[in-house]
C-alpha cells in the first residue's frame, strides 16, 4: 500500500497546451503497465495539444466547464461526467472558452505521444 499525502504536492505547468495548465500529478505508476493518476487545472480556454495514450484514459470533471474531442466529434463537459479514451484514439481536452476547468486523469500503460496544438475551436 501506498499514502500520497495532499500536502506533498509536485504541481507543474504544462507544457504540451494552448493556454495555461497546472499539472499535479499525484501518484505514478506502481508497476509496469500501472495506473497513473493527475490532477490537471486548466485556465479560461486552455486545452491540450492532439495526443494519443498507449492505454487508456479516463477523465473525471472535477470544476468548471470544459471540452473534449477527438477526429471526429467535440463535446461539452462538466463536473460529475467521465470521459473514457480507448487505447490509440486521438484527442485532446480542456477548459471551455470563458471557463476554468479541473480534472482527474487516470491513465495506464505509459506516456502520452504528443502531437500538435488541437484546432481552434
Amino acid at each position: 500500500m501506498k499514502l500520497v499525502r495532499s500536502s506533498d504536492d509536485h504541481s507543474k505547468q504544462g507544457t504540451t497546451f494552448s493556454g495555461k495548465a497546472t499539472l499535479n500529478p499525484r501518484m505514478g505508476a506502481q508497476q509496469e503497465g500501472g495506473v497513473k493518476l493527475t490532477m490537471v487545472e486548466f485556465e479560461d480556454g486552455a486545452v491540450t495539444n492532439w495526443h494519443v495514450h498507449p492505454g487508456e484514459q479516463i477523465l473525471y470533471i472535477v470544476t468548471g466547464k470544459g471540452r473534449v474531442g477527438d477526429e471526429e466529434k467535440q463535446w461539452d463537459v462538466e463536473p460529475g461526467d467521465v470521459i473514457h479514451i480507448g487505447p490509440g484514439e486521438r484527442h485532446w481536452h480542456g477548459a471551455a472558452a470563458g471557463h476554468n476547468m479541473s480534472h482527474i486523469s487516470v491513465t495506464t500503460v505509459g506516456s502520452p505521444v504528443w502531437e500538435d496544438h488541437a484546432p481552434d475551436l
